[in-house]
């Protein structure tokens, strides 16, 4: 198994509405610029720094008229116009598109995400072939976890701010980031079977679990934060500049 190709999927169909300003213009946050490169430009060449991974196929929507252009002239990479409504539809039409080969591995990672370290993705790469088993990179959770409180019924004003529930043990807990990689085959089978079944999945990870099957969770790294919020984009900005 370990010695099938790696190849990388980026799901970017989607638009990423958290991440603007009242003020700005609606464009799909992995086409806003930092530091003057697009970010799926820089989520991009992040993955082809690592040389084991042989090919990036960046999946958007059918529609998608940007990607070909913010992509042009990076090498081992292609634009797959096929995104879906969720991540995972996303993430199962790249699976069946392209030249997919028995032992072959997917490495996913989110076209939000255009920090990730080098070091951080040779060490996911490094702990998943050597096991023969898929995982994630993840960071445990640092601060104390609060639960918020469900809103009273009957209230006839919303309170000013959520209050706490309960204080949740932060033992065992991690925060997933991507990139996530899985057998190929593996990760379709288990898409699919959600799919099927209607199980929500908000990640590769959450999808193979449903299999029985444990994923590894490796060390990531916090430069490698996804962008979601609009103050995200300038701590981005200084952190690459």
């Amino acid at each position: 198994m370990s010695e099938g190709r790696i190849i990388a999927l980026v799901p970017a169909a989607g638009v990423g509405a958290r991440a603007l300003r009242p003020d700005e213009p609606a464009r799909p946050k992995q086409y806003r610029l930092l530091d003057g490169q697009a970010v799926l430009r820089r989520t991009v060449l992040a993955l082809l720094a690592e040389p084991r991974i042989a090919a990036v196929r960046v999946v958007v929507a059918p529609d998608d008229a940007l990607a070909a252009e913010v992509l042009a002239g990076l090498p081992r990479t292609e634009c797959l116009p096929c995104g879906g409504a969720t991540r995972a539809d996303t993430v199962e039409q790249g699976l069946l598109q392209g030249d997919w080969r028995e032992g072959d591995w997917a490495l996913v990672h989110d076209a939000a995400r255009p920090g990730l370290p080098l070091e951080a993705l040779a060490r996911l790469i490094d702990t998943c072939l050597a096991a023969g088993r898929g995982g994630l990179l993840a960071l445990p959770v640092a601060d104390t976890v609060k639960r918020e409180a469900l809103p009273e019924g009957g209230a006839l004003t919303a309170p000013a701010a959520p209050s706490v529930a309960a204080t949740l043990p932060r033992e065992g807990l991690w925060l997933a980031q991507t990139p996530q990689l899985f057998p190929a085959a593996q990760l379709l089978q288990a898409l699919q079977q959600a799919r099927l079944s209607g199980l929500l999945v908000t990640d590769e990870a959450s999808a193979v679990e449903a299999l029985q099957v444990q994923p590894l969770l490796v060390p990531g790294a916090m430069a490698n934060m996804k962008l979601t919020w609009p103050a995200d984009f300038e701590w981005m900005e200084k952190w690459i500049s």
